[in-house]
């Protein structure tokens, strides 16, 4: 038995040390999970500090914010990691002057928003701290390049330690100003403050710096990729709060409460191991395109990865879930275990289709994902509005119905065309 054991441990190190994708996968799981606990901390801490007004308005403006970063997500990153190397220079200069142009405009959007929604909320003090935390526009350019360019080159623990350094700071202050009695700024000011260690982080661990020439060379190239990537998360992001829209909507604040907290329950570890699987796939992937033969491989390779890790994840969560419910969120909660583990279900075929999306991202073809989405969007707000007509309990199960038939029938035709890819006529006559 403990020579088995050896073996195994042997094993798993020989695998941890060899295959890239699993060591980027541990750095950034283990930052997850980190931030995961911090976010738990801070939410009880702050929850008991703040009075429902002060904590009502702070949701205001974080939202607000929400929809307006998203556009941050505007794929031009998402170019440079998947460029030639060849290209990778004058892209990074032009991707540098649009990433200013960009944050530039999205500060001036988000302040002038700011008025329009003080006046839907009736509540005029949501606007001025809609307009401080724009300035984290105005901070993160400097670091933006960089943070693609580790990407780029498979640098996960850099990312890693930015994305799990800045959290804990966040979540430290927010704590430090609540117990101060900042009220809804103690939600607020950590996501200013944050923004230059975030961009130290990155500017310090790369050496690519800008030169002092405003050029937008090949700006064409980088807008016709990542226009389609920015669609796919604007959808993204609609589809994180959809069904928030419609419980509140038909159901009312407490069903909404209720629905909320299984979401947040039933998805938060996965959703963190999701993520992580998100930021490694990429990368990873692009350092295979030039070859179809190991690019094939190492996809299918992944999806086994992933069914290693998420499978076992989510199931064990759901199965325990009568059991840890009560005993960590306490016994009011119970009614929300069944929605918790619909919802939490609905995990395992997420990372899947997001590892066949990015496979197309990695082929050049971010548009063919743009189409997927509008479709899965339309199937996935259709399934809510007919779920809702049985409560949130028939809205978790259209959640579940929806990813689990829409999403392994859009893995499965992603993964046939990948393996259909075929060299180059120019790489086969190198060879």
């Amino acid at each position: 038995m403990v020579t088995k054991v050896a073996n195994f441990a042997h094993t798993l190190k020989h695998k941890f040390s060899t295959n890239q994708l699993i060591r980027n996968l541990s750095w950034l799981g283990s930052a997850e999970i980190i931030n995961r606990v911090f976010r738990l901390i801070t939410t009880v801490v702050v929850a008991r500090l703040l009075n429902p007004y002060d904590y009502g308005l702070a949701a205001i403006v974080l939202t607000t914010n929400e929809f307006i970063r998203v556009f941050t997500s505007n794929g031009i990153w998402a170019k440079l990691v998947q460029a030639d190397q060849k290209d990778i220079q004058e892209l990074s200069q032009t991707a540098y002057w649009l990433n200013w142009l960009v944050c530039g405009a999205l500060f001036l959007i988000q302040c002038l928003v700011a008025f329009p929604v003080a006046w839907i909320y009736k509540d005029n003090q949501v606007i001025l701290p809609i307009c401080v935390i724009a300035f984290v526009y105005l901070i993160i350019p400097f670091g933006l390049i960089q943070a693609s360019l580790i990407q780029r080159e498979n640098k996960m623990h850099v990312m890693a330690f930015a994305g799990g350094f800045t959290t804990c700071v966040d979540n430290i202050l927010a704590i430090i100003l609540a117990f101060s009695g900042w009220g809804m700024w103690a939600m607020v000011l950590p996501k200013v403050f944050i923004a230059p260690i975030w961009v130290f982080i990155y500017y310090s661990n790369h050496k690519w710096r800008p030169s002092k020439a405003v050029t937008f060379t090949k700006w064409q190239e980088i807008v016709h990729f990542s226009k389609s990537i920015l669609g796919v998360e604007i959808l993204a992001t609609l589809r994180n709060n959809l069904d928030y829209l419609i419980a509140g909507r038909f159901l009312g604040v407490e069903a909404l409460g209720i629905y909320y907290f299984a979401f947040n329950a039933g998805l938060g570890i996965s959703l963190s191991i999701i993520n992580a699987i998100d930021t490694a796939l990429f990368p990873h992937f692009c350092s295979f395109k030039s070859d179809p033969e190991k690019f094939k491989h190492n996809y299918l390779k992944s999806l086994k990865t992933i069914a290693f890790i998420i499978i076992p994840l989510v199931l064990l969560q759901s199965t325990l879930a009568p059991v840890y419910v009560p005993i960590v969120f306490g016994k009011k909660w119970l009614a929300a275990i069944p929605i918790l583990i619909l919802i939490c279900l609905s995990a395992i075929p997420r990372p899947f289709a997001n590892a066949a999306s990015q496979s197309l991202w990695t082929l050049d073809k971010p548009h063919w994902d743009l189409r997927w989405n509008l479709v899965f969007t339309a199937i996935f707000a259709t399934a809510l509005f007919i779920g809702v007509q049985w409560n949130i309990l028939g809205l978790a199960i259209a959640v579940l119905v929806a990813h689990a038939i829409a999403l392994p029938i859009y893995t499965f035709v992603v993964t046939l065309f990948v393996l259909k890819q075929q060299p180059n006529k120019h790489e086969v006559v190198a060879k």
